[in-house]
């Protein structure tokens, strides 16, 4: 079985039942048993993402489940195999055919819910971290939307490299889960008291590094309270975000028209870098993903925390829940056995 739409409105959902063809060579399938839900999928959704399929189209980006069958020239994965793995679109399905190279073992001890709820996020703060940012032990890094999958790893990649982290959160009741993952301080976004709450938050450290994922005056406040060298690394828009089958477009425009603007000519002048990145460009890259993951495996990041379960059968009811603003850690998808 498999979610289907045209992208312009969660209402457009469709399931249906499509037999999935044998794999084809360097290919294998997947028998999905667990889905892990991006804001990319909303995006995607509502056509407002570039990378969007045009027509009839499958969201998703992350799974986990077993191996069915392999195609030639597949030697080092074999049938019944627990696996994870993302993919380019396509895994709001109970069954997937998927390139080889983009499956990998399931930790062991780890449960499916879990297996779907790492790939992206861990990759994404990393990337975003390491690859980009440069981050150092004894810099301070603010993460923004810090209770989410990408916060909770970005802050435990962070502090493993011995930074000092802020988390930001759009809810005073997710400050507890901050707190439990260990970030050094805190601050629930408001608008109005945004540049003092970060005063507050730094002391007397500088700013070195934004995980920014929010935009707008959020995003100026943080981009002006950089140190000299300073980086934002944008992977995400969430302003753009909206609970709804369809975008608010009245709001969107003014949220465009009225977006923070960055004059590069200006740069050299403060010193600071503006760099952003989406996962669909890593996805292209296969290589470098894998060269990361073995990075990782040297980091103690631990295992995602699954906030929200829901069954297949109620996967547009989850989408809508994460649209909200108010989950905690990563929200998953489960097939039932």
């Amino acid at each position: 079985m498999t979610y289907e739409l045209t992208a312009g409105s969660l209402a457009n959902f469709k399931l249906v039942d499509r037999p999935l063809p044998p794999p084809a060579p360097g290919e294998v399938s997947i028998a999905v048993k667990a889905i892990g839900l991006n804001f990319a999928d909303v995006f995607a959704i509502w056509g407002l993402y570039s990378a969007t399929p045009e027509g009839t189209f499958t969201p998703g980006l992350e799974y986990a489940g077993y191996v069915t069958a392999i195609g030639e020239d597949v030697e080092d994965i074999a049938v019944g195999d627990a696996v994870m793995g993302v993919t380019r679109f396509g895994a709001y399905t109970t069954a997937l055919n998927i390139d080889r190279r983009y499956v990998l073992p399931l930790p062991e001890g780890w449960s499916m819910a879990e297996g779907a709820a790492y790939l992206v996020q861990v990759l994404t703060a990393y990337y975003g971290l390491v690859n980009l940012g440069q981050l150092q032990a004894g810099q301070t890094v603010l993460i923004h939307s810090a209770a989410g999958g990408v916060g909770t790893f970005a802050g435990r990649i962070a502090r493993q490299l011995g930074a000092y982290t802020i988390g930001t959160v759009g809810h005073a009741d997710k400050v507890p889960y901050l707190q439990r993952e260990g970030y050094d301080n805190w601050i629930v976004r408001n608008k109005r008291t945004f540049k003092t709450d970060l005063q507050r938050a730094l002391g007397e450290r500088e700013l070195h590094m934004i995980m920014e994922c929010i935009g707008g005056k959020i995003f100026s406040v943080g981009f002006e309270a950089l140190a000299p060298m300073g980086r934002s690394i944008v992977y995400g828009a969430a302003r753009y975000g909206s609970v709804g089958n369809r975008p608010n477009y009245p709001r969107l425009l003014w949220q465009y028209l009225t977006r923070p603007k960055i004059d590069p000519q200006n740069l050299p002048e403060i010193n600071k870098s503006l760099m952003g990145f989406n996962l669909i460009w890593l996805y292209e890259r296969a290589e470098l993903m894998h060269n990361i993951l073995q990075e990782l495996t040297a980091l103690d990041v631990g295992r995602p925390h699954i906030g929200h379960r829901f069954p297949f059968a109620e996967l547009p009811a989850a989408v809508r829940t994460f649209q909200g603003g108010k989950t905690v850690g990563k929200v998953v998808v489960e097939v039932e056995e």
